[in-house]
């Protein structure tokens, strides 16, 4: 099934324990790509600079990815830097220059907007809702927010948890969105926002899963090595919906299964920097590390 994802393109240096790298290729549209690409076609909307490099992305358009959404306009694509410390659950931010990106005005294609499963990825909730209003009639929309839009564009983004049907946020999110410090009490309410279901990323820790009244809660895959968390989120993201898309069902059944995926899907991605691991791997390497994750939940 068609799978559409809406979201930021960039070059990130980052900084790590185990190296660094300078202007490798990052941003939501992208880690969300090289996940949910394993499991079915992707199509992608951004904008780049003139600086952008395409022979960078030859990788996923060979494994069905779509760049007719990708507008590259004058200037410069947008940089993040940030580094990591031997707790890789803590990032110092070191720069973030939106250029091109600041400008973003996603302009669905023709042959995007009968996209059955959409993602908006964490961008402006007011350019979520343009996305929103360009396409016919999808089976099932997602989402991800983050603070600074919480507390920065809260009326937006309740506008935009209206049409939605999961949100995909962290622990800390889920808390500043609800005014709960309990996730149970978080979920419950923001379903009553919109979205029928929730997914809490708790980062090392797993997700968890909340649908018409039913908790999941999953562990992340265990690793001995992490090297960079930089999109983990949104690889996680992707394999959760490229599973979904693949299998064209919203059961709980399905959900959990997606959590699971995901949750693999990222497991591959921390283990080098920007899209290297997702790159050189295959979907039964998945399947593979699914069968391991099924043992470890197994009792």
């Amino acid at each position: 099934m068609s799978l559409l994802v809406v979201g930021s393109i960039a070059y990130d240096t980052v900084e790590t324990p185990y190296g660094k790298v300078e202007d490798s290729l990052g941003g939501s549209a992208l880690y969300f790509s090289a996940a949910a690409s394993l499991f079915c076609p992707v199509n992608v909307v951004g904008v780049v600079g003139s600086d952008f490099d395409a022979s960078k992305i030859s990788f996923l358009k060979k494994r069905g990815v779509n760049f007719d959404g990708l507008y590259m306009e004058s200037g410069h694509t947008f940089r993040w830097g940030g580094r990591y410390y031997d707790d890789m659950n803590k990032r110092e931010t070191l720069f973030t220059f939106l250029n091109v990106f600041e400008r973003f005005q996603p302009r669905i294609p023709e042959n995007y907007q009968k996209a059955k499963y959409v993602f908006l990825a964490n961008i402006d909730p007011e350019l979520q809702l343009e996305v929103l209003d360009q396409i016919k009639k999808p089976k099932l929309v997602a989402l991800d927010t983050m603070n600074f839009w919480i507390s920065g564009k809260r009326s937006e983004l309740d506008k935009v948890l209206k049409r939605t049907d999961i949100i995909v946020l962290n622990d800390e999110e889920a808390k500043e969105l609800t005014d709960e410090f309990n996730l149970i009490k978080a979920a419950r309410r923001i379903t009553e926002l919109g979205p029928k279901s929730v997914i809490i990323k708790k980062g090392e820790h797993g997700a968890m899963l909340y649908h018409n009244g039913h908790f999941f809660f999953s562990p992340a895959f265990p690793l001995e090595k992490v090297v960079d968390p930089t999109g983990a989120g949104d690889s996680f993201a992707g394999g959760f919906m490229g599973y979904i898309a693949r299998a064209n069902k919203q059961d709980f059944r399905t959900l959990k299964r997606a959590i699971i995926y995901g949750s693999t899907v990222a497991s591959f991605n921390v283990e080098d920097f920007s899209f290297k691991r997702l790159e050189n791997i295959e979907l039964k390497d998945i399947e593979e590390r699914v069968k391991i994750f099924k043992q470890l939940m197994a009792f």
